[in-house]
């Protein structure tokens, strides 16, 4: 039986997104490595020693149909930078979860999240027809929030003691949505985004 949705790969002007595969996990180690993103206890970001088991854990959740995961690709370099997936799939109400996002510091507030979420949304409302995408992080993670709010999604609400973290601590999930109707906007900003000039 197939999966929903379907394998594919998009590409822009500064990354590719394909799928996840082993293949990428030396590029990986290396960019967990990169600011030792692993330490932030509010993320859940692998330590490079960990990646392998992160890629295998995330092809099993492909396997099960409740993740589609990708390697973010640097179009510069051709080396993955990060990791991202659809999650929480819904196929039946054609729902999904944009998450298990992660990039390394080095390119950490260039365009490249920017872009990847535009692809990524754009796929997900015109190719797969969803009437809503979904972003959730962690209720302290400010600078994850404000990314998110900066895409254009609006705060729908807080998910209280939602999950446990490694370190024990409970998480807040603060939940964010874009709904099919809202997207042409969204797309106008994020497109703008990444065309206007920079100083």
């Amino acid at each position: 039986m197939s999966k929903w949705p379907d394998l594919f790969s998009v590409e822009g002007k500064y990354v590719l997104v394909e799928p996840l595969s082993a293949d990428h996990e030396a590029d990986l180690r290396e960019s967990a490595a990169d600011g030792q993103l692993h330490k932030l206890w509010y993320t859940m970001i692998p330590e490079p020693a960990d990646v392998a088991a992160e890629i295998k854990r995330r092809l099993s959740l492909r396997e099960s149909g409740s993740m589609l995961p990708f390697a973010i690709v640097d179009k510069n370099t051709g080396r993955a930078v990060g990791m991202t997936t659809y999650m929480n799939i819904d196929a039946g109400n054609r729902r999904i979860e944009i998450g298990s996002t992660w990039y390394r510091q080095s390119v950490q507030k260039s365009a490249m999240n920017t872009e990847c979420k535009l692809l990524l949304l754009r796929h997900a409302f015109e190719k797969l027809d969803c009437i809503a995408v979904e972003f959730r992080t962690h209720f302290v993670n400010v600078q994850s929030r404000r990314a998110i709010e900066r895409l254009g999604a609006r705060f729908d609400g807080v998910l209280r003691s939602h999950m446990i973290m490694a370190n024990g601590t409970i998480r807040d999930t603060a939940v964010y949505s874009i709904i099919a109707s809202e997207w042409p906007t969204v797309e106008a900003h994020l497109t703008w985004q990444l065309e206007k000039p920079r100083s």
